[in-house]
This record gives C-alpha cells, structure tokens and sequence, in this order.
C-alpha cells in the first residue's frame, strides 16, 4: 500500500514536498517513481529512482524537482522547487517490480 502526503496549494515559485509512505518490508526492491495527471491530460512520469538510489527525471521538471528514497523508513519523497501553474495535477506514487503499486494520489495546485 502506498499513501501519499504533502499536497495542497502554493504560489508559483513557492516549493512543496510529496512523501509516500509504502507498507511492507520489500520496498528495497522497487523501482520507485512520480507520476502527475493534469486536467484533460495523460498520466505521466516525471521522476523515478532505482533501487539504489539513482534518480530519472522529465525534461520538465529536471532542476526543479527532487527525488530521494528512504529505504529505512519505507518512504518516497519529491522536493519541487519553483512551481508554475503547468505543475498543477494530481500527484501519484508508484511502485515497479514484480508488480505495480500505486498510490490514492494527492492534489498540487499552483495558483496566485
């Protein structure tokens, strides 16, 4: 299970940080990942980290965001820096192994 946190609504260039806590004693192996759903758009893949901790990024969110992974705790995070109104969706955490997991999502919103 993978539960989402962090969300809500900030000013453009303001910062929030996403935390998705996963259940279970295998989060290690999982390739984790960030995914986004705007309005009217496709899910899509923004940042993703492997096993060991080496991360992936979009080309529209790389220099802004941040993606880290805790193996201790089980946890997934994504720092966003410089929010723009176009990072407005909904936010959802991913687990890729065997199979996929995916979490509830939580909402940004990115408005003056």
């Amino acid at each position: 299970q993978l539960v989402e946190s962090g969300g809500g609504l900030v000013q453009p260039g303001g910062s929030l940080r996403l935390s998705c806590a996963a259940s279970g004693s295998t989060f290690r192996v999982y390739v984790m990942g960030w995914y986004r759903q705007a309005p009217g758009k496709q899910r899509e893949l923004i940042a993703q980290i492997s096993t060991s901790g080496a991360p992936n990024y979009a080309y529209s969110v790389k220099g802004r965001f941040t993606i880290s992974r805790d193996n201790t705790k089980s946890m997934l995070y994504l720092q966003m820096n410089n929010l723009t109104p176009q990072d407005t969706a909904v936010y959802y955490c991913n687990a890729q192994g065997s199979s996929s997991f995916w979490g509830q999502g939580t909402q940004v919103t990115v408005s003056s």
